[in-house]
Parts: C-alpha cells; structure tokens; sequence
C-alpha cells in the first residue's frame, strides 16, 4: 500500500477517482484524496445506494449504504484528469459483496470459470460517433463525412485525427493496447481495437475507454456517443465481442497459456480446418440456444432495434445480425468463427460488459454441460435472403423489439441465474419502464406525418 501511494504521490497524483460501473453501463464515482488509498482499498467509498441505478436499496438503514471497494492492481493515473488516478471498484453492502453490482455478476461468472481451470478472454470492438447538436437535431462533427460508402475513409480520419490520436496516447498512458483506429460505415462513426485480455480486465479497460473518450471529446466541443443508432440510414455502432477459453492461464505466466478453443487432430497437431474445437462448438451452441435472453444484455434499449434488422444502408448494408446463426467468418451471422475464437455480433454500443459478458458465460457453460450442437455452419450471406428462404433453413430470428427481448430474459432460467434475480428484477422493471415512456412518446416524425393530414 505505501509503495503504491509513494509512486502515485511522484507521479503528481493527489486524488483518486473512485469509479463503479451502473446497471446501464455508465461511469460512476467520486474523488477521494489520494491519503486515504488505505480506506478506499479495504473499506470502500460510502454512496446512497438508492442513488444508483438498478440497485433497488432501500432509503434506511444498513443496506441503504453501497460501498465502492477500489481494486489495486487497477490504479492508474489518467492523462486527461492531471492528478487524478482512477480505481476501478466492486459494490459492497452491509460488507458483503452486492449481488447487484455488474462487477460482481462477472466476478461470480468468472469464478465458474475458474472451479474448471478456465479462463475466458476477450477482445472488445466499440464503435461509436463524434456528433454535435444543431438546429434541427444532431449531426455528424465533421460536417465534411459525407460519403456513401464512408468506411475507412482516411480523409475523415485525419480531420479527426488529433482527437483520436490523443485518446489511443492516453489509452496506451493507462496500458491498454491499441491494435487499430479506422472510420466507421456511417458518418461520423470511428472504431477502436483492443488487444485481447482476461475479461474482467477487458470490461475495465472498455469503462476506462469511454471515460476518456467523453473528457476529450467534450474538450473539443464534441459530443461522443454510444447511442446505438443516431442516423436511421446509415449503419449503428456495434461492439463486437471476441471470445476465446484458456486453461491454465496465468497473467505472470502468461507462456503457459493454452487455448481450448483451438481444434487438434488425434495426433495432437492443430487442426486448421475447422476454427474450433469440439468444447467451442458446445460454448458456441450454448451462445445459441440462449440468444434471445443474451439480446437483452447485448442491445439494452429502445434504439438498440434499430440497428438489429436487415434493410438496405446509405452504404448498402447494416452489418448488424438478425439471425441465430453460426458460420466461418460470415459477419452476417450472429456469431462469426473464427481459427480459436469467436466473434460476438449481436452487442450493440449501449451493452454493459460486465453484463453481457457474465450472460455469455453462463450461456457458454450451459452448451458444454449439454454437450448441445450448434446448427450447422451457415456460409451464405444471410443479408441477401428472404425471410421464408431463412425460415426454411430453420434458422431462429433474433429478437426484434426490446419488449421481446426482455420477454426471453424473464424466461430463460440460466441468464438469469447468472445475473441473480436483484438485477435480473431491477433491469427487467426499468427496461419495461424504458418502454412505456418511448411509447408515450409523440416523435416528430407522427407530428410531421399526421398533424395536417387529416
């Protein structure tokens, strides 16, 4: 502990962001000076517990109070807040870990994991959009991105380029590791690569990413944005999940790592012609057989269905799955395989990934005590088919409506085991609140159509 506060203290830092993350995936906290490492770290920083989203506690007494109990492997100082260290925190209540904190619900999915000798990793994609507000709405904040086909436009890339580039020299400052940066299939959409990493490291790094990302954005007179879909012709943000297994995985040995997903022939050799192993398969046909409750996690709003259908894009396509389908390198299906991996489409920019992750996990583990099989490989672009020729490959429809969505959750057992019923009940009532208020809600586009039509 005093090693730790004597490097913060010559590192310039004099407070600490205590920061836990929210039933709907956002950044909470508060500033603790840096004397006080010794508490934040054993007891906690005191919130009102009522005050947070999706906690349900009560107003009094002693499970009124939620602690946020700092990690301290997971200090570090943030280049856009001088002097200022976040540390990520777990929930605590009446000194016990809180069932309802999403940190926690990966904890425990984690630990499930572990009593086998496993350890997932994850390589997360966020997508998102530099906007501004304007007279009549929101815009792109490059007013110059109007191609059709925007996609890995350098010319946008450069205009925005002192931005992206502080936020990769920042990231990288807190160590993560920046595999890629490109623009995005819609105007002023930009995406960022990170390195693989245990997941619940990974979930830390996406929270830490979109702290950064608001600060410097908002600097510039931005507005960085995780809607899912802001345009309605063009494409919406994804955030894409890649997903191995590892057994005897150590972070200080990281050479002793060994990747069950990978497929080997008898002789031990590593088969490449299938992507994965039989264990992959099950995880796979575990992810689904339980799609429609995981959607719920993965596109948590209203807009979120936006993105999860098929039509025909400004740019000529969505890249957002609709189907429960499986097949190598198909970006049409909802899971894409890779050689030892797998791609998570379904995600959206609004998930939370201590949620979706934990529901994957569960998911995953349900297919290898099934022993289930997934369906077989789909290699056909899903995009380009009609509904009946999808039908009459028997493949399922994602769910296409958040009510729908939540209706699978509230039915499907293991997610919601996985989750525990405090936040399966307080997501399912504040999601269906979500609902009510979008449909009591006139849209310009009912006043535009119908105020003088009749």
């Amino acid at each position: 502990m005093k090693d730790l506060m004597d490097r913060m203290r010559a590192g310039g830092v004099h407070s600490l962001l205590a920061q836990f993350t929210d039933l709907n995936g956002v950044a909470k906290g508060k500033l603790v000076p840096l004397a006080h490492l010794d508490q934040l770290l054993t007891e906690g920083a005191g919130f009102a517990g009522p005050s947070i989203v999706g906690t349900g506690l009560p107003r009094t007494g002693p499970r009124s109070e939620y602690y946020a109990r700092g990690n301290a492997s997971t200090v570090v100082p943030l280049p856009w807040m001088p002097g200022v260290a976040r540390v990520v925190c777990d929930g605590f209540v009446d000194a016990q870990p809180f069932e309802a904190c999403p940190r926690q619900v990966l904890r425990r999915a984690i630990a499930r994991l572990a009593q086998r000798g496993w350890h997932l990793r994850t390589g997360i994609e966020p997508e998102f959009f530099l906007l501004r507000r304007h007279a009549g709405g929101w815009v792109p904040a490059d007013d110059a991105d109007r191609l059709d086909k925007p996609s890995y436009d350098l010319k946008s890339l450069a205009r925005q380029g002192s931005f992206l580039q502080a936020l990769a020299d920042a990231l990288s400052r807190c160590g993560l590791d920046i595999l890629q940066i490109d623009h995005e299939d819609a105007h002023g959409q930009y995406e960022i690569n990170f390195g693989f990493d245990e997941a619940l490291v990974s979930a830390d790094h996406l929270m830490l990413f979109k702290l950064g990302a608001q600060a410097l954005a908002e600097a510039r007179g931005m507005v960085f944005s995780m809607m899912p879909k802001p345009f309605a012709d063009q494409p919406g943000s994804g955030m894409h999940f890649h997903v191995s297994l590892w057994s005897d995985w150590n972070p200080k040995r990281p050479d002793n790592a060994h990747n069950v997903f990978v497929a080997h022939r008898a002789d031990g050799s590593i088969d490449r012609e299938h992507p994965l192993s039989m264990l992959g398969r099950h995880f796979v046909a575990g992810v689904l057989a339980h799609s429609a409750a995981l959607t719920a996690l993965a596109a948590p709003t209203v807009n979120s269905y936006r993105r999860l259908r098929v039509y025909r894009s400004r740019s000529g396509t969505s890249w957002a799955p609709v189907y429960m389908a499986q097949g190598p390198n198909n970006r049409t299906a909802a899971l894409r395989t890779l050689h030892g991996r797998f791609e998570w489409r379904v995600p959206d920019s609004a998930a939370n990934p201590y949620l979706a992750t934990a529901a994957l996990i569960a998911a995953g583990l349900d297919g290898i005590d099934r022993k289930l099989e997934p369906a077989a490989e789909c290699t056909e672009d899903l995009f380009a088919l009609s509904p009946a020729q999808v039908r009459e490959k028997g493949i399922g429809l994602l769910p296409q409506s958040l009510g729908e969505a939540l209706d699978a959750l509230q039915a499907d057992d293991v997610v919601r085991a996985a989750l525990g019923e405090t936040l399966t009940l307080e997501f399912l009532a504040l999601k269906r609140a979500e609902i009510e208020a979008w449909r009591n809600h006139i849209s310009d586009w009912e006043l535009q159509r119908y105020a003088e039509a009749f």
